[in-house]
């Protein structure tokens, strides 16, 4: 499945979708959610969102839901039904599809790092399974059940680690092809170098 998953991208990943998501991405990270955020932190509690942080206890993640207030958990747990959901699918193909396009430059059709371009569907996946978390604790307050929390925290971790990997691999991928760029100028270099040494002798 995964296999094919990673062949699909590779039809899709063209300039004009990966710029169109580009943009999209930039307007939930730069202004949508950043906007979330500070209407969260702007009441008497002063607390930012759960997913922002990569690890949290039980104890925090109760504490900050008991600090947001009705009104604040009411918003935060429709945020994360609607807005953070949509937002996880267009990282994820954003992530996905440039991985692709750089890879697809950077290396051989046949080596097996173009399978990696299905990554950042691990941090898609684990969001949504955080969300599912969040909304849990929100619904159920004042109730504190440790099991959930600590559930929550490992599908954060999990999630912020593939969003790790997925930037580490584009990093990969941008650092490869300069080095195939500079092993065909030097290849080419030599060639006109030798072609021309040959001429004059």
């Amino acid at each position: 499945m995964l296999r094919l998953l990673s062949h699909k991208l590779k039809k899709y990943a063209i300039g004009w979708l990966i710029s169109f998501l580009f943009l999209l991405d930039g307007f939930f990270m730069g202004y949508l959610m950043p906007s979330i955020g500070a209407s969260m932190t702007g009441g008497s509690a002063k607390t930012g969102p759960i997913d922002l942080m990569f690890f949290y206890t039980p104890q925090t993640a109760y504490k900050m839901i008991a600090s947001y207030g009705d009104s604040v958990r009411s918003s935060y747990r429709a945020v994360e039904l609607t807005v953070d959901i949509a937002y996880p699918m267009v990282y994820t193909l954003f992530f996905s599809l440039l991985i692709t396009w750089l890879f697809n430059k950077a290396f051989d059709p046949k080596s097996r790092m173009q399978r990696l371009n299905v990554v950042p569907f691990g941090a898609g996946l684990f969001d949504l399974f955080e969300n599912l978390g969040i909304v849990t604790m929100l619904s159920i307050h004042p109730a504190t059940p440790v099991s959930v929390a600590w559930l929550t925290t490992i599908f954060t971790m999990t999630k912020w680690s593939f969003v790790g990997a997925s930037l580490i691999l584009m990093i990969i991928g941008v650092a490869a092809i300069i080095a195939r760029a500079n092993r065909r100028n030097r290849k080419h270099h030599h060639h006109t170098r030798t072609h021309t040494d040959g001429g004059t002798t």
